[in-house]
């Protein structure tokens, strides 16, 4: 049914959980999986002055670790036979992902929701919540909460 699917990854614990939802779909498929993950660059907002050299090493830093943690889920699909590349973007987590999932003609979405509701949600926001109601391709979000 679905032959692209962009699996939209952070580091949070649900990614066993979302990478056991995208195994299920794409086994024995055709499918090819494109895991992404966006680096949000506002990692300094609100904090007092930081030397720009110190916040360039941290970014550095955060865009190694995406890599890693891309390259580990991207093996654990490869280990099911599953056609899967990754794809680590800059900026909005929620503008990248819809941008990315519309310009390569993705046919479903996979993200993760740690299920944040009531001002935690209207405070920080919910890059789930804007991509199910943005996205142009249908979109399944994985609960921590069961």
């Amino acid at each position: 049914m679905f032959n692209r699917i962009l699996v939209a990854i952070d580091k949070s614990e649900l990614i066993n959980k979302i990478l056991d939802v995208t195994m299920e779909i794409a086994h024995n498929k055709r499918t090819h999986v494109t895991l992404i993950h966006v680096s949000n660059l506002n990692v300094a907002m609100g904090l007092p002055y930081i030397p720009e050299d110190y916040l360039e090493e941290i970014l550095i830093e955060m865009d190694k670790d995406s890599i890693k943690y891309l390259e580990e889920a991207k093996s654990q699909l490869i280990s099911k036979g599953i056609s899967t590349e990754i794809i680590h973007l800059k900026g909005d987590p929620a503008h990248e992902i819809l941008k990315y999932a519309k310009n390569n003609q993705q046919q479903l979405t996979v993200i993760g929701s740690r299920g944040l509701s009531g001002m935690k949600e209207m405070m920080l926001g919910s890059v789930s919540h804007k991509v199910s109601q943005l996205s142009s391709c249908p979109v399944l979000i994985v609960h921590l909460k069961n």
